[in-house]
């Protein structure tokens, strides 16, 4: 039997489908290049004289800090506002007019997170390679062939005029903080940059650039693109058995978001609390389809690598890409009214991902509707996800396919389409290069979508070797692969989040929910009225032919979708007879629906967890509910260790046996502290890699999520299966017991080597570690930079498919990728005992007091307080600032 090949547990990521270390920018290894010498020590000359200025007058690195007390006149404003902080630096910001809000919403943003919306504007339009160089183009490449920017500009002409205003407002409000200051006053990383990009110049914010900023979220939460590619790219190794890698959702032992319904003559009828009746009654959608079908029939009658760099920066998709949320009635909750927690899993980021933010007028009218708290995005106006006056809301990734490639088959400039040549769409475009020459691109499309082959490693992959020239249709002589994806159509996702903002029950949730095309959410829902509720919003597509599971010959118009799933027949329900709802990527419905959404679920081993804790429990508190979304129970590991206790002690060694031993009282949590946890996750780990190693390569290989304990689940219940036979071994046959013992003795050596002979002294928290870094001069290569920028590594609980979601990929080593990116519990029955943190703090200032300062808190699992009503935030606000209008 031969060695697995396992990376070192403490060696960067570079699998796409999992967290990676973002790829070098001006410093440090990128494709095998390196920063030259010169500008390292330059720029290591700079860090040791901010550390330098930080100690003696701290001048530098305190400029950029935002002004909080006194007051500050700017233009345009309509009136006064006031903005007032609390003690961790989160701003409620009370105005007469919306303008005004939206206004003072960009400047407070730009105090605090202008280098982060620079960054994330420069992602979104492929313009990366102007602030940090030449290692930046291949990112830069497939950001615009996929053209995020000119959908971005083209959904402008569709928003309303209100999420216009709302936008332009929002601008100004960034520009007026931009406008009095030179770079080095807006954030210390411009300063640096000035190195090595001298001529760059911080251009005017825009509407289109907040717009972007929400492509960049639907790629993060791209459904089962990763999935098709995989299984494309599995069929020339292990075709037959695919299957055996994407099993079917297990309905039977974890139930589905929806728990009945169906469509019927044009609407989706949901199960509703029947009175006495505990099975619940048929009803249809409280008249919101009727009432929103003047404004949008269409969707109530159906409408007719680069790659793995640009992961690098947003975080990459996986198994761990999902969140957490659940709702409670009264009848569930201590607190007589409803409770709404939501924990979004994205990949760790310093400053975190989200800012928190109460936005109040100060007379709430017509004019200005807006009563509304909770997580923002820097560059975005509004609130993503949080509560206003009357309701509250969560988000998780529902997984919808909305993803297709397709085979194109190519001759020269033309591609095949239904037996006739058609000219390929192209376009040419120039990127900027700071320190370099430009560089000219161009951009290829067919009327399926841009050809990713172009542009990704992956998808290369893909098409090499797929088909022969004998193989392709008519005089084509080239395959290529291209994406049709709804985010790349202009929508409306803008509109959506400003009209959540300002609903004030579930027929106006609905009605907002309508236009949260991208990406495809579960929302949940409650009000202070004690309801609770869900909806399945977005563009799902209906396929003329195909199921989305991999790539169609493209050369067949057969192939396109024919329209999207109808609004009114989405799955959504309403006070459900359960009087509770969990949302945390497993299926939506079962698979008595009428149409397909997708057949990559999550598979339910936290959403199953979290239904059986709530069902077990004592009425929720708003306390109790945060602490749920902490619990750290492995739900496969009962599974696993009953397989590892009944290999014969005859295949282990001494040291193994006494490893196993540890396992005997276990009470399945992953605790850091715990030891039985740090070794069973080793097994784990080695097992994945004895079983499919030999024939998964690279980044197909187990990344440990959910559907690998279905997988495996199957496999053990077969002492023959193909899969514990190594073929790298011809001569061997190998068998589960032999191979679940070799792993055992892996993980014993691994530990002994890593942390000790001393088994009781194994903690998993040693192997699990969270390290925070700035995905820019965080990652610069130049160590004394890093020590500025960075934090951790942290000691971390939790694991890949439990409640406390912090992935991990097993062929990569322990090390966390996925984090719970903040935790909010909503009390309906009084909203200033909510509760909130998020990972890091609200400052992106390096050395600002609240660059990290709720990381305790959140890797305790602890929350903070949340005020919301005028009397509460003005007493937990020390510091008030005044924007003068006058």
């Amino acid at each position: 039997m031969s060695e697995p090949e396992l990376l070192d547990a403490r060696g960067p990521s570079t699998r796409r489908g999992r967290r990676s270390r973002p790829q070098r920018i001006n410093g440090g290894p990128v494709n095998g290049r390196r920063w030259p010498t010169v500008v390292a020590v330059v720029v290591g000359a700079i860090c040791f004289s901010l550390i330098a200025a930080t100690v003696t007058a701290g001048w530098l690195v305190q400029r950029p800090f935002p002004q909080t007390e006194g007051t500050i006149a700017l233009p345009r404003l309509d009136a006064d506002v006031e903005v007032l902080r609390d003690g961790r630096g989160v701003p409620t910001i009370v105005a007469d007019t919306s303008y005004d809000l939206f206004y003072a919403q960009g400047f407070v943003h730009a105090q605090d997170r202008f280098w982060e919306m620079d960054v994330r504007r420069h992602i979104t339009a492929g313009r990366l390679s102007e602030m940090f160089g030449d290692t930046q183009v291949e990112t830069d490449t497939f950001v615009r062939t996929l053209g995020w920017r000119e959908v971005a500009e083209a959904e402008l002409g569709q928003l309303t005029a209100e999420t216009l205003d709302a936008l332009d407002a929002y601008a100004d409000g960034v520009n007026a903080y931009l406008a009095e200051r030179n770079a080095s006053e807006v954030s210390l990383e411009y300063a640096l940059l000035a190195v090595t990009a001298p001529s760059y110049e911080i251009e005017p914010w825009t509407p289109a650039d907040s717009v972007s900023w929400l492509k960049a979220m639907a790629w993060d939460l791209r459904a089962n693109l990763v999935e098709e590619t995989d299984r494309a790219r599995l069929a020339p190794t292990v075709r037959s058995r695919i299957a055996q890698l994407y099993p079917p959702y297990p309905y039977d032992e974890h139930q589905p978001i929806v728990t009945g319904g169906q469509v019927d003559n044009g609407r989706f009828l949901s199960r509703v609390a029947g009175s006495g009746d505990s099975s619940g009654e048929w009803s249809a959608d409280s008249g919101t389809t009727a009432a929103l079908a003047p404004v949008l029939p269409e969707l109530f009658d159906g409408a007719t690598s680069g790659a793995d760099q640009l992961d690098a920066w947003l975080g990459e998709y996986g198994s761990g890409v999902g969140s957490n949320s659940f709702v409670v009635t009264g009848e569930r909750s201590a607190t007589g009214g409803a409770l709404l927690a939501n924990d979004p899993h994205l990949a760790p980021s310093l400053p975190g991902i989200w800012y928190q933010m109460n936005l109040q007028c100060q007379r709430v009218d017509a004019a200005c509707p807006y009563s509304v708290g909770g997580f923002t995005f820097s560059g975005v106006p509004g609130v993503i996800i949080g509560h206003n006056d009357r309701i509250a809301w969560a988000f998780t990734n529902n997984g919808a396919d909305v993803a297709d490639l397709a085979y194109e088959a190519l001759n020269g400039d033309r591609y095949v389409r239904d037996g006739e040549l058609l000219p390929l769409e192209t376009r040419t475009e120039t990127i900027e290069v700071a320190g370099g020459e430009p560089v000219e691109i161009t951009v290829r499309a067919t009327e399926w979508g841009p050809l990713l082959s172009d542009v990704s490693a992956p998808h290369r992959d893909v098409v090499e070797g797929t088909f022969s020239p004998a193989d392709l249709p008519g005089t084509a002589n080239e395959v290529a692969l291209a994406l049709k994806w709804t985010a790349l159509t202009p929508g409306r996702t803008a509109d959506s989040i400003l009209a959540l903002n300002a609903a004030s029950n579930f027929e106006e949730f609905r009605a907002a929910a309508v236009w949260f095309e991208v990406p495809s959410q579960n929302l949940l829902y409650a009000d202070v009225d004690g309801h609770i509720g869900y909806q399945m919003p977005g563009q799902i597509p209906v396929r003329s032919e195909g199921d989305g599971v991999t790539p169609v010959p493209g050369w067949s118009a057969s192939y396109g979708w024919s329209r999207y799933i109808p609004f009114g027949q989405l799955p959504w329900v309403f006070d459900p007879p359960e009087q509770y709802i969990v949302a945390a990527n497993q299926a939506v419905i079962d698979e008595s629906y009428r149409y397909q959404l997708t057949r990559d679920w999550g598979y339910g081993y936290r959403s199953q967890r979290i239904v059986d804790l709530i069902e077990a429990s004592d009425p929720l508190t708003p306390e109790s509910a945060a602490e749920l979304m902490t619990d750290t129970s492995n739900e496969f590991a009962p599974i696993l260790v009953a397989e590892l206790m009944r290999v014969d002690e005859e295949l282990l060694d001494a040291d193994t046996v006494r490893a196993r031993e540890l396992l005997t009282d276990w009470d399945f949590r992953q605790d850091a502290g715990s030891t039985p946890a740090a070794y069973y996750n080793a097994v784990w780990r080695h097992l994945l890699a004895r079983v499919f190693h030999d024939e998964l390569t690279g980044d197909l290989r187990p990344d440990g999520g959910d559907r690998w304990f279905e997988v495996l689940q199957v496999i053990l219940e077969d002492r023959q299966a193909i899969w514990w036979d190594d073929v790298r071994t011809p001569d061997e046959l190998e068998l589960r017991d032999e191979v679940i013992a070799s792993a055992m003795m892996d993980a014993t050596a691994e530990l002994t080597d890593k942390l000790g002979a001393d088994q009781a002294d194994w903690r998993w928290g040693a192997l699990h570690q969270l390290e925070l870094t700035s995905a820019t001069f965080g990652e610069s290569g130049v160590a004394p930079l890093e020590a500025v920028f960075n934090r951790g590594p942290y000691e971390t609980a939790g694991g890949e498919g439990i409640v406390n979601a912090t992935g991990w990929s097993p062929a990569e080593g322990y090390e966390v990728n996925w984090v719970p990116s903040m935790r909010m519990v909503v009390d309906l029955s009084d909203l200033d005992a909510s509760r909130w943190v998020q990972l890091t703090g609200q400052s992106g200032h390096v050395f600002d007091p609240h660059y990290t300062d709720q990381f305790e808190a959140w890797t305790n699992g602890d929350t903070y307080p949340w005020p919301f009503t005028a009397e509460a935030v003005r007493a937990a606000a020390p510091d008030t600032l005044l924007l003068d209008g006058d």
